[in-house]
């Protein structure tokens, strides 16, 4: 799968943005300034392409409540049904982006991003290994230019993907 051209990132503004608004929530309330592409969703979780890619395929998982730690706010059989998910939405973007490697993480902090989330990120095979890692994961590096239309494209293929 070739990568779409690099954009710049205005990081002063993506900060101001994540620090105002939870996205996760305003995407969940219909908020059309926060609109994602969703993958899967059940009754409580959801699974979305990320506005700011930086790799192909990159999914964004999270509870529909607003939880923030992953660890302290989450009972065990609660954690456990997320990762199923995450796990399940992960082998589906493998499916279609056939990565080298698939990092999963939750990342986001009180200062902004507090909703819980995890990334669901392919690294696709020919990566140099400086550009690998963090590196890929970087919004900083510039995010893929993708079409609106090539975003619903992807999100239906993972969707298929998940659904076979």
């Amino acid at each position: 799968m070739i990568a779409p051209d690099r954009l710049p990132v205005d990081m002063a503004a993506y900060a101001l943005r994540t620090a105002e608004t939870c996205f996760v929530c305003a995407f969940l309330a219909g908020d059309p300034e926060y609109r994602h592409e969703i993958v899967c969703e059940d009754d409580a979780h959801v699974a979305f392409l990320s506005r700011y890619p930086t790799l192909v395929g990159y999914v964004i998982v999270s509870p529909k409540t607003h939880i923030e730690h992953v660890v302290r706010d989450l009972a065990e059989p609660d954690f456990l049904r997320l990762m199923t998910f995450v796990r399940r939405a992960a082998l589906a973007v493998e499916t279609v982006t056939e990565p080298e490697r698939t990092y999963l993480l939750s990342l986001g902090s009180q200062s902004g991003n507090t909703h819980l989330h995890w990334h669901i990120a392919p690294l696709p095979s020919g990566v140099p290994y400086g550009q690998q890692q963090f590196h890929a994961l970087m919004i900083e590096n510039g995010v893929l230019d993708v079409s609106p239309a090539a975003m619903t494209d992807l999100a239906r293929r993972i969707r298929q993907a998940i659904d076979s």
